[in-house]
C-alpha cells in the first residue's frame, strides 16, 4: 500500500481561482501538498493497468531423434529446434492516477477548524479528518513456477551404452533400457517386483525414481520442451471514447514487441463511454465561473467499457469506473466551518465521496 501524507492545516476551503482550468493554469508550477499559501490536491482518472501473460516455448531435439520412430514408436519427432510464444491470460484492472485537469487548492485561514488532508503519494485527496482513507493496492507481480531442473540422461546409461562406437547402437540399447524401466515400474505397481516397497512412502520414492529415468532416456528421442511464462504491462489511459488501437503485438519468433513492431500480429483495445449520467448544465457552469466557489472538489464518476480483441475476435472485456467520463461537483465550505466537525473520506480509485459526516458539536 502506498504511504499516506497528512497535512494539518487551518483551512478555508477553496480553489485558489475560480474555475477548473483556471486553476490548472495557476497551479502548474506546484507539485501536491503544502504549498506557501496553503495545500495542493489532485482528483484521480482511471488508467487501465493491462496485464499480458506470454508463454515462451522452448524445443531441442534429442541426440537419437532420428531413431524415435525405429525404437519408441514415435512419429513426427522434429529434429529442428524451435522457439514460439503464446498469450496464456490478460487482466485488465483499473487503477487512480492524477487527473492533472483537476487540480484545486485549499487556502490557510485561522477562523476554519483545523483540517487534516490526507493525500497520496502523488498528490490524490482521499480524505479530511479521517484516520482510516486508504488507498488503491496495485496487484502483486506475476511470480512464474520454478523451472525444474533437467537431468543429464547419460547419467541413467549403463557402461555397455556408454563404450558403444556408433550412435543407432547407442540408440538401440538406450530404448532397451527405456523399455526395462517401464517394466520395473509395471511389475513394482502389480505388486510383482523382487524387492517390494515397506510402505506406501517408499513405494512412492520409487515409483518417482523409475518415471524420472524414464522421462530422461526418452528426452534423448523425443526432445526437452520448456516452457517459461513472463509477465508484460500495459498502462492505457484513457481520455475520451475511442475505437481499435494496437494495443500490443506478439511474435511468434520473438514474442511481445511494440505497437509500431510490424513484425508481430497486433492485439486491439477500444473504449466505450457507458456512463448514464446527465450532461453538465453549460450556462450553470458558466456562471458559477463568474463567482468564488469555496469547497472541495470530488468526482462524480462515470463508467467506461474496455474491450480487448486478437485481430477481429473479442477476447477480454471490463466495465469499470471512469472519473473522467464523469462529473466534478463542489462540496459547500459550509460544510467545514467552525459549526460542524466534518469527516469526509474518498473513494481512493475514483475520487468520489465515500463517507460524509457533518456533525454540529455540542
Amino acid at each position: 500500500m502506498k504511504l499516506l501524507k497528512a497535512f494539518c492545516l487551518s483551512l478555508i476551503l477553496s480553489p485558489l481561482s475560480f474555475s477548473a482550468a483556471m486553476a490548472q493554469t495557476q497551479l502548474s508550477s506546484y507539485r501536491p501538498g503544502l504549498t506557501p499559501e496553503g495545500a495542493v490536491y489532485f482528483l484521480p482518472k482511471t488508467a487501465l493497468r493491462i496485464s499480458v501473460l506470454v508463454e515462451k516455448t522452448t524445443y531441442q531435439p534429442g541426440d537419437f531423434a532420428p531413431y524415435a520412430l525405429r525404437y519408441l514408436r514415435v512419429a513426427d519427432v522434429s529434429q529442428d529446434p524451435a522457439t514460439s510464444f503464446r498469450v496464456v491470460g490478460i487482466t485488465q484492472t483499473p487503477c487512480p492516477v492524477p487527473d492533472t485537469t483537476k487540480v484545486y487548492a485549499v487556502k490557510f485561514n485561522p477562523t476554519t477548524v483545523a483540517s487534516r488532508m490526507v493525500l497520496s503519494d502523488d498528490g490524490r485527496l482521499l480524505g479530511l479528518n479521517v484516520d482510516d482513507a486508504r488507498d488503491v493496492v496495485l496487484p502483486a507481480p506475476f511470480a512464474p513456477q520454478p523451472q525444474p531442473a533437467i537431468v543429464n540422461p547419460r547419467q541413467y546409461m549403463s557402461e555397455e551404452i556408454l563404450s558403444c562406437g556408433s550412435t543407432a547402437k547407442m540408440a538401440e540399447l538406450t530404448a532397451h533400457e527405456i523399455y526395462d524401466v517401464r517394466e520395473n515400474r509395471s511389475l513394482l505397481v502389480k505388486g510383482q517386483a523382487d524387492f517390494m516397497p515397506q510402505d506406501g512412502r517408499q513405494m512412492q520414492i520409487m515409483l518417482d525414481e523409475l518415471d524420472k529415468q524414464d522421462r530422461s532416456l526418452s528426452s534423448l528421442f523425443l526432445g526437452v520442451t520448456q516452457r517459461d511464462t513472463t509477465e508484460h504491462i500495459v498502462w492505457v489511459t484513457p481520455s475520451a471514447p475511442e475505437g481499435r488501437k494496437v494495443l500490443f503485438r506478439l511474435s511468434q519468433m520473438h514474442g511481445f514487441v511494440e505497437p509500431d513492431d510490424l513484425s508481430g500480429a497486433p492485439y486491439y483495445i477500444s473504449i466505450d463511454d457507458i456512463s448514464q449520467l446527465p450532461a453538465p448544465d453549460e450556462n450553470a457552469k458558466k456562471g458559477k465561473a463568474k463567482q468564488y466557489e469555496a469547497g472541495i472538489y470530488v468526482n462524480v464518476p462515470g463508467r467506461l467499457r474496455s474491450t480487448i480483441y486478437k485481430g477481429v475476435d473479442a477476447i477480454k472485456g471490463g466495465e469499470f469506473p471512469a472519473p473522467q467520463f464523469g462529473q466534478t461537483v463542489l462540496l459547500s465550505a459550509h460544510l467545514f466551518n467552525k459549526r460542524y466537525a466534518t469527516r469526509l473520506r474518498l473513494d481512493g480509485l475514483t475520487g468520489a465521496v465515500q463517507r460524509l459526516d457533518a456533525d454540529q458539536p455540542k
